[in-house]
């Protein structure tokens, strides 16, 4: 679990969340990919338009150290970088934060096994994550699960590995993602900030029909 408390003068530490940065991907960067679709045509919504792959690596950490503090907190949910091994710790150098949560994603098969020990990097390395910042409860994972813990009590359900656009980040009741492509201006979110008045407006619902965890049931526990 990951614990965010109010410091002795009762404030908060800003606390920032981003998903599938996809750091050095050269396939994800439309002026280098070598994605095609059937007929031959490189695949826009799944391409990021930047010519270079330097470019869209600048932009990335621009929009990372332009607005996450030293001192603050940043968690990304997995897919953290591509080309290589040595891309994961260029990338993690040219970022300023010091300190960084990574909940895997599935292409973070060095990070999991922690070759050369790559975890040192990172705060704390985990397949799942509960947060907590002050009396909001979040579940953090890569994937976006249909039914999660705490549903029924408004736990916030935070996922990337979809890239959806800024039209259709949402899921079903409290359920976003978080992918750095669907930001509008492709960078982490402040959680405290951005995502929670957001999420306070919206019903607890399940993608799932009938699902139980959604009702308030007398005796449920």
């Amino acid at each position: 679990m990951i614990k965010i408390e109010k410091d002795i003068n009762g404030k908060l530490p800003e606390v920032w969340i981003f998903s599938d940065p996809h750091y050095n991907h050269k396939n994800i960067c439309r002026g280098t990919t070598s994605w095609r679709t059937l007929d031959g045509e490189i695949p826009l919504e799944q391409t990021r338009d930047f010519k270079t792959l330097e470019k869209m690596n600048v932009a990335i950490l621009k929009g990372i150290n332009e607005n996450v503090g030293q001192d603050d907190i940043l968690i990304c949910l997995g897919d953290w970088s591509f080309g290589g091994f040595e891309s994961i710790e260029e990338f993690r150098n040219r970022i300023i934060c010091r300190n960084i949560h990574l909940v895997l994603g599935n292409h973070d098969h060095h990070i999991e096994r922690n070759r050369e020990d790559i975890q040192r990097l990172f705060i704390s390395v985990s397949h799942y994550e509960t947060l907590v910042i002050d009396k909001k409860t979040f579940r953090l994972f890569h994937y976006p699960i249909q039914s999660w813990n705490g549903m029924n009590d408004g736990d916030i359900h935070l996922h990337g590995h979809v890239h959806l656009p800024p039209n259709r980040k949402f899921g079903q009741g409290k359920k976003m993602d978080v992918g750095i492509d669907g930001h509008p201006e492709f960078r982490p979110y402040n959680i405290m900030r951005e995502i929670v008045p957001i999420m306070d407006k919206r019903d607890v619902m399940s993608d799932m029909p009938n699902d139980h965890h959604t009702e308030r049931l007398l005796n449920s526990r």
